[in-house]
C-alpha cells in the first residue's frame, strides 16, 4: 500500500494498546486502550511535537555547561569519551570532553540538525542535516567531514551493516549511503521522524502516519506497519530486539519486540511529553527526556520495563545520550543553551 494510502488508513489504529506491567517503584499504567485520559489525535494527521518547557523550578542534576544556541542532538562515543553536540546559528557540530564539557573542536556544516547518531564505537558520528538534504559524516578525532545527498529533509539515522540510512521527513523515504554514495531510497509510512538498527532490519516510525515498520536489510521491503502510538517521534532498539518508542503525543513509551516477529508488548505512561531516547545496555537502561516536564527519566530495559527514577534538567531536554562504557548521561537542553552531565 502507498504511504499516502496507508497514512489515512492507519490513523485510527494508533490506540489499539493493551497495557504493560511492571514491579517498580513507577508501575505502567494497567488501564486497557493505550491513549491516556483526554488525549485525541488531530485531523488531518499531523507529527507531535514536545510541549514547550516553563523556566525549570528545581536545580538540574550534575553539571551543565553552557554550549550555544538551541542544541538539539546529541551523542558520545564511548571509547573516546568525546560528545557531539549540534547547535543552531550557524550549524555547527560541537566535540567536547565528555568528563570536563570543554569543547575540543568545533565542526562547521552546510545545514542544521536535530539529531547526531554514533555509527559505531570509534566514530563517526552521523548528522543528518534537514537544511541541506544531506548526511554528514564527521571523524570523532581529527579528519575531513564528508557530506551525502539524500532525501528531503533528513530528520534521523541510523548504522547498519556497512552503510548508514537516513530517515526523510519530507520525502518520504528510507535513503541508504555506503561510501560516501547514495545506492538505494525506498518509499515508507508518511513522514518518517525516527530510524534504529535492530538485528539485521531497520525500524521506522512514521510521525504523520503513527505507524512503526520494520526494513529488511537486504532488499529493503517493508514487513508491515503497525500501531506506534497518539503521536510517535523517535525510536531506539535494545541487544535482545525491542523496540522503544517515544509517543509523544500519548505520553508513553511504546515497546515492541522483534524476536521472533514483532509484537506489542507494554506501554509505559510517563506523565509528560516524551522526546530523546537513549539505550545504556550494559546497565539495562533506557534514558527519555521529558521535555514539559525538564526531566530525563531513567527506565528499566525489557518485557516488564518500568520507570526508575526521574531527575531534574536545564530547560527544554529535547535529546539525551549515555556513554555506555561509563554509564555518564548527556542532556542537551534546547531553551537554555546547555549540555548537562550527569554521573552514574
Amino acid at each position: 500500500m502507498a504511504a499516502s494510502a496507508r497514512c489515512a488508513a492507519l490513523v485510527s489504529a494508533a490506540a489499539l494498546f493493551l497495557a504493560g506491567c511492571g514491579d517498580d517503584a513507577e508501575e505502567p499504567d494497567t488501564e486497557r486502550g493505550g491513549q491516556g485520559a483526554g488525549t485525541a489525535q488531530p485531523y488531518p494527521p499531523r507529527a507531535a511535537e514536545p510541549r514547550a518547557a516553563p523556566e525549570p523550578t528545581e536545580t538540574p542534576a550534575g553539571r551543565v555547561v553552557r554550549v550555544g544556541v538551541e542544541p538539539e542532538g546529541v551523542a558520545v562515543d564511548p571509547e573516546s569519551g568525546i560528545v557531539a553536540v549540534a547547535v543552531e546559528d550557524p550549524g555547527r557540530l560541537l566535540l567536547l570532553d565528555g568528563e570536563t564539557g570543554r569543547t575540543v573542536r568545533t565542526v562547521g556544516l552546510p545545514g542544521t540538525a536535530r539529531h547526531v547518531e554514533l555509527a559505531r564505537p570509534g566514530g563517526p558520528f552521523l548528522v543528518p542535516l534537514e537544511t541541506a538534504d544531506r548526511i554528514a559524516e564527521v571523524p570523532v578525532g581529527e579528519g575531513d567531514v564528508r557530506t551525502t545527498r539524500v532525501g528531503s529533509f533528513p530528520h534521523d539515522a541510523a548504522y547498519l551493516d556497512g552503510s548508514i540510512f537516513t530517515a526523510d521527513e519530507y520525502g518520504s523515504t528510507l535513503s541508504e549511503v555506503r561510501d560516501g554514495r547514495l545506492v538505494r531510497q525506498v518509499p515508507v509510512d508518511a513522514q518518517p521522524g525516527g530510524v534504529t538498527a535492530v538485528g539485521d532490519a531497520l525500524a521506522v516510525t512514521a510521525v504523520r502516519a503513527y505507524t512503526v515498520e520494520l526494513f529488511d536489510r537486504e532488499d529493503l521491503v517493508g514487513q508491515g506497519a503497525q500501531s506506534a502510538g497518539l503521536g510517535p517521534s523517535h525510536v531506539v532498539a535494545d541487544p535482545d530486539g525491542r523496540l522503544y518508542i517515544a509517543d509523544t503525543r500519548g505520553r508513553q513509551l511504546i515497546v515492541y519486540e522483534t524476536v521472533p516477529r514483532k509484537k506489542w508488548i507494554a506501554r509505559v505512561p510517563l506523565d509528560g511529553t516524551p522526546l530523546g531516547l537513549a539505550v545504556d545496555p550494559e546497565r539495562g537502561r533506557l534514558w527519555v527526556t521529558l521535555t514539559e516536564r525538564n526531566e530525563v527519566a531513567e527506565v528499566r530495559l525489557g518485557d516488564r520495563p518500568a520507570i526508575v527514577r526521574r531527575l531534574p534538567t536545564a530547560r527544554q531536554p529535547d535529546s539525551v545520550a549515555v556513554n555506555t562504557r561509563t554509564g555518564r548521561v548527556y542532556v542537551a537542553a534546547r531553551k537554555a543553551g546547555t549540555l548537562q552531565i550527569i554521573d552514574p
